[in-house]
């Protein structure tokens, strides 16, 4: 088995999984969906970034063009799209797959339910609410603009504000700004618009620990969504588990230089 391996990136943690990988003296081809999240990673000869929201037919086309070998997965808990398409892309070419999912908090305060129930209940309704889930769920809140005083946080880019407004966001409900926020500013914020009520997700970030701490503190009211459910081939969600299968590809490539030419 020769080849690079593609690692599904954008998250902190497949900045340290890059770095292992491309130590271990694999190539390793890094996917991301901006330029931005290519700088999460050192500089290195093995490793190299790939800017693109890749489509089945343009997946194809990478492993062909890098001669993958390999899938490792470490896109955010809620990119499931990405991660059903490497998991069919993986078993069409054949090619060992492994998923890093990072440990879930177990449910605390608040309420912990899906975008649909919350989208079709009451829990928002007269409430002042921040936001914090991407800009690419803004639009499904549309429809409550009318029922609820609506705040969003959004990454401080051009397209998420685009976004953001043509979700019909006002520009003074709106703050741009790249994660991680310090519990401090997160205080001020939810003081400063006098928040009520805030969305977030269960990406088992510092941030929602944080967020956790603050509702208690100030006796907001904390919806997080739930993960989507994903059934993945095989998981960890430790370096134990990330060097176990760069091991097993090493053994399995060794194998295959000490096969004669014509086997």
């Amino acid at each position: 088995m020769t080849g690079a391996i593609w690692l599904i990136g954008g998250t902190q943690e497949s900045r340290w999984i890059a770095q292992l990988i491309v130590c271990q003296g694999f190539p390793c081809w890094v996917s991301v969906t901006t330029a931005a999240a290519c700088h999460l990673y050192d500089a290195h000869p093995l490793l190299s970034c790939h800017i693109e929201r890749l489509t089945p037919e343009r997946a194809r086309e990478f492993i062909e063009q890098h001669s993958i070998q390999a899938v490792v997965d470490a896109s955010h808990p809620f990119a499931v799209a990405i991660s059903a398409l490497a998991i069919a892309i993986s078993q069409e070419f054949g090619l060992p797959y492994l998923r890093f999912e990072r440990p879930a908090f177990p449910p605390a305060l608040g309420i912990y339910t899906d975008l649909p129930t919350l989208l079709q209940g009451d829990l928002l309704m007269g409430e002042r609410v921040l936001l914090t889930l991407g800009v690419k769920h803004l639009a499904t809140f549309a429809p409550l603009q009318r029922q609820a005083t609506l705040f969003a946080r959004i990454l401080p880019t051009t397209s998420a504000l685009e976004t953001a407004l043509a979700a019909g966001f006002d520009r003074q409900r709106l703050i741009a700004i790249f994660p991680p926020v310090s519990i401090e500013l997160e205080r001020a914020l939810w003081q400063q618009w006098q928040i009520t009520t805030v969305v977030t997700k269960a990406s088992g970030t510092e941030s929602e620990q944080i967020k956790q701490t603050l509702a208690r503190e100030l006796g907001v009211k904390l919806i997080t969504l739930k993960r989507p459910p994903m059934v993945y081939p095989r998981q960890t969600s430790d370096r134990a588990g990330i060097e176990a299968f760069l091991q097993e590809l090493a053994t399995s490539k060794q194998s295959d230089q000490s096969l004669p030419p014509d086997y």
